[in-house]
């Protein structure tokens, strides 16, 4: 199996900063929970997927956010080794915070998702789902497309 170290190093960035926005701290905050001394610009290097995290840093970032190490390496696990091929990934939270005009009807049924008890936060939609939904928008299937990734860097 080949690994994607920029693509582990981005998804295991955004899963920290998910962390951390989860408990409404900003990178200072955070850095008052960590046991190290870490500059702030450590901090977004980390978040951006730019630097790389040891793993005792990575370990005391976790803890400081009431995290598991295991949990967060299972997830950015899967991020990088379970997309389907020739699925889009959608963050159904991103959509609903997006307040693109066009995304109305996406927003709409991302919201409807959320609130179903047990609804992942992250799904993976298929041609025929991507096809139906820029139907709704109003949009080509590539404009969505490009639309749904920017928020997924966002």
């Amino acid at each position: 199996m080949h690994i994607d170290s920029e693509l582990y190093q981005r998804i295991l960035g955004e899963e920290l900063r998910k962390l951390r926005r989860r408990r409404g701290w900003t990178r200072k905050e955070l850095n008052q929970h960590l046991q190290s001394d870490i500059s702030l610009q450590t901090l977004a290097t980390y978040e951006l997927g730019t630097r790389q995290c040891s793993v005792v840093r990575l370990v005391e970032l976790c803890l400081a956010m009431d995290e598991l190490p295991a949990d967060l390496l299972a997830r950015v696990h899967q991020r990088v080794f379970n997309d389907e091929p020739g699925k889009v990934r959608l963050d159904l939270a991103r959509v609903v915070e997006d307040g693109q005009p066009e995304l109305l009807s996406l927003r709409r049924w991302a919201e409807d998702r959320l609130r179903q008890p047990g609804s992942p936060r992250e799904i993976q939609l298929d041609l025929p789902a991507v096809e139906r939904m820029a139907e709704l928008c109003g949009v080509s299937p590539g404009d969505l497309v490009a639309k749904l990734k920017a928020l997924e860097g966002g």
